[in-house]
This record gives structure tokens, sequence and C-alpha cells, in this order.
């Protein structure tokens, strides 16, 4: 079948002038080539988010006069001392070099690469719109992707794509997912990556099928591990630094090894600079995981991140869904888990049932303890990804053996044993778990005592904020 461009012809444009020059934009354009046009389309609409972000550029840009030749300095980071006015022009300065990066391909090309979007090559459907797997030439092999068309009528649309094609054309992490170009050919908008063959982790936690063997545990450690080192990176490697706003088990894909790839960028922003502690913005992500302080106020800092992370990691633990509404009153998942995360005696309930008990106690008890830290009320009493990344990291390696298992299924066990660490764990991992055990003992004491919930709560985030999570490596 031939396949038609739907590249609108127009006589009509309009002038914008960015660096002192004019663009047009609307029609082909003598001299111009399909891909410079595609590059300064994309240029034109990432500026306004840009100026959005960064509203005092303008007055600023007036005082300055900035070499538009001088090379980025990447080495500048936003952990520097304070100096907003250098992270905004850094900042401005990678928007279009990072467009530049993306690779531009033609509507032509990826009808052809998905054989004209044929239903046998759909393979899924997101917020951003259908999903379907294709075949590229690239130096002369073969290569399977995945094409991501905007549905006009979902619920992203123009500023998501172009907010996905910056982040992912700026950030590159083996656990992040990988973008191989675009297309912004006319009225369509299409986004190309690395095919992931297991699809996502909700399809491999939540969509099993009878021919599906559910995940084991080894398989979900490696998961919340790799996960957490994409999102670190986001928060403390990226410069500018970025808060992912919308993590969640469909937003996260796997490969062949079950490799976890953060996904889905469209409400990415990038995180506050110089002095400010957050990014002021409308309430956007899915229910169940967005942080309850980001909700009520919209303001989004990093901890908003990670307390979604807390949800995804219980996620794992348990196979359930952070909303499900089948469960009637139990249908948040922080909700129905919140007492059983206030009683060390009850993490191992926490467990997923497919998992047939076969799991190490003592590290599910460690990451269910995790869990319960990042889901904390109070914003500043959250850990850091990074030491959240480390810790899961260290748990990670310690690999589940049923057959060295000397000791039966976890979750028969009449009685669970006061958590320990195996031989060769960080002394400090062992210092912190049981400094949150006797955190626990304290509290019940104190219930005893009748004291009410929030004094409690006080106390608790009183005792806790200064403990240090860099000893877990010690």
């Amino acid at each position: 079948m031939d396949v038609k461009s739907p590249v609108k012809e127009s006589l009509s444009w309009s002038p914008f002038r960015v660096h002192g020059r004019e663009l047009l934009s609307g029609s082909p354009f003598m001299g111009i080539t399909r891909a410079s046009r595609q590059l300064r389309f994309l240029r034109l609409l990432l500026y306004p988010l840009f100026f959005a972000r960064f509203p005092c550029f303008g007055s600023w840009k007036r005082s300055r006069n900035l070499d538009r030749d001088q090379s980025v300095k990447s080495n500048i980071s936003v952990n520097d001392p304070p100096d907003e006015e250098k992270q905004e022009a850094l900042a401005r300065e990678e928007i279009p070099i990072a467009a530049e990066k993306a690779h531009s391909f033609t509507y032509r090309e990826l009808a052809t690469a998905t054989r004209n979007f044929r239903e046998d090559s759909f393979i899924g459907q997101g917020g951003f719109g259908a999903v379907y797997i294709g075949r590229l030439k690239k130096n002369g092999k073969e290569q399977d992707v995945a094409v991501k068309k905007l549905n006009k009528a979902g619920h992203q649309g123009e500023k998501e794509f172009l907010v996905e094609v910056l982040m992912l054309s700026h950030l590159h992490h083996p656990n992040l997912v990988n973008l191989i170009g675009y297309c912004a050919e006319g009225e369509q908008r299409l986004l190309v990556y690395n095919y992931m063959p297991l699809g996502s982790l909700e399809d491999n936690l939540h969509e099993i099928t009878p021919d599906m063997e559910p995940l084991d545990w080894n398989a979900r450690m490696t998961i919340a591990a790799g996960a957490a080192k994409g999102l670190n990176y986001l928060h403390n490697e990226a410069s500018p630094s970025v808060i992912f706003r919308d993590l969640k088990s469909s937003n996260i894909l796997l490969d062949k090894d079950f490799n976890p790839k953060l996904s889905d960028f469209g409400l990415a922003k990038f995180g506050p600079v110089g002095e400010k502690s957050h990014v002021s913005t409308r309430v956007m992500g899915t229910h169940g995981y967005c942080a309850p302080e980001y909700g009520l106020s919209g303001k989004l800092t990093k901890k908003s991140d990670i307390y979604s992370f807390g949800v995804l990691l219980l996620e794992l633990i348990s196979g359930r869904r952070a909303l499900d509404f089948d469960r009637g009153h139990a249908r948040y998942l922080v909700e129905w888990a919140r007492p059983m995360l206030n009683d060390r005696r009850s993490f191992l309930q926490l467990a997923d049932p497919n998992l047939g008990g076969q799991y190490p106690e003592t590290v599910l008890k460690n990451t269910v303890e995790i869990a319960s830290m990042c889901l904390r009320e109070e914003p500043n009493s959250r850990p850091s990804m990074s030491d959240v990344a480390t810790t899961l990291g260290h748990l990670m390696s310690q690999k589940y053996d049923p057959s060295s298992a000397s000791t039966g299924k976890g979750t028969h066990r009449p009685r669970p044993r006061e958590p320990q660490l195996l031989d060769g764990s960080p002394t400090g991992t062992t210092a912190l778990l049981n400094k949150d055990f006797e955190r626990e003992k304290a509290v019940a004491e104190a219930r005893s005592w009748g004291e009410s919930w929030r004094e409690k709560r006080r106390l608790s985030t009183e005792n806790y904020v200064s403990i240090n999570i860099d000893g877990l490596i010690r």
C-alpha cells in the first residue's frame, strides 16, 4: 500500500525570531531541508516551555550579551554554589542542543517500519496514544523498535510530546528508555524507542495470563534496584536535575533480563534551581502514587518522587495494584498496608501470595522497611534516592536460592524472627534497621500510654530526621 505523507501544504507562514533569526513555520521553505524544518519547529515549541520554566530569563537576557557559539559547559552541576542565573543560562543553551541530538524520521519511514500501523503491529496503549512494534535499518542491520503515535483526543498532547523529546534527548542512563528519534510532520507526532520485549512491569505483575510465570523474588529485586538507580540519576546526577512526577508500574519497561527502564517523560519537570525548595505546578500524576503533600499544595519536590517509589516498591512486594477499585474499602494499596507497615511483626503478611513463600525473609523485611521510609507522611523524613538506590543494590545482591533455603517457605513460619542481615552486610544497615525496630516498640508503648496519633508522628519524625542512611554501605 502506498503510504502518503500527511504533511499539509500551505503557503501561509509566520515569522518568529530566535537568537536574532527569523524562522518560518507552517509550510515548506525553499532552501530548508525537511530535517532542519522539523528541528526549527521543535525549537519554536520548546522555547515557550523553557520560558514557562524560567520566567525571569527574559529580563536577564536583556542585560547580558551571550555568545551563541560558546560551547555548553556540561560539567556545571546544580549542586554548585547557588547561582540561579548561571543555571538558567545553562538550561537554556542545552534545550536546542538536546533537541538536535534526536533523529528526525519522516512519517513514511515509520509507516513502512510498522507496516502502515497495521493491527497486528499494535502492542499497547498509553496516555500518549497507541504503541506499535516496527523494524528499522541501522548501519545495515535491522532493529526492532517501538513507535508511539500521539492520539489527538488523548490525555497527552503537544506539550508532553515536546517534553519527552527534550528530556530523553538530554538524559542517558541504562535504566532510562532510549529515545531513537521522533516525527513531527504536519499534524503527526510520533516517538521511536528501543523495543522492550517483556513489556511493562504492570503487564508482568498484574496482567498475568495462564501461560505466564509470576515474577519471582530475584526478578522483583532486579526491577526495584534498577528503577531506584534510574530515579537517582534523574535526581542527583542529571544536570539540571529532573523530577519524574509519574512513576508507576505501567511506566517501567523491562528488557529480556528484567532490567527496568523508566519511560514516559511527558510529565517530567526540571528540578528547583538556586535556593528554591520546590517547583510550583498544577497537580499531575496517577491516583494511588501521588504524594499527599503534592496533591494538596501543588508543590513538587524530589520527595514527591520518593513517595511514588515507595508505592511502587510496595506494589512489587505485595503484588497488589496501587489503586484497585475491585477491592472496595481496601482499594488504595498504601492505606491497606499502613497498619502492617507500623508493626514489624506483620511485614511478612505483605508478601505476594504468587511468590509461594519463595523469598528470603530477612531481605523482604528490609525491603518493606525501605518502602515504609519512602512512604512517611512528612516529606523531609523520607530518605534520598541515593540512599534508597544504594540500599536496594545491596539487598538485590543477596540472591534467593530455593535449593539452599534450609528453613522452608517464609510465609509458613509460625513466628517471624527479629530482622538480621546476612553475613557480610554493612554494619550501618544493621544499625539502621535495629533503630527502626526500637522505634516501633517505642510507638507501641506510647499507644498504651494514650498519646495521640499526631503526637506520635511528630516524635517519630524528630527521632528519624537525623538518621543518615549513608552508613548502610560502610
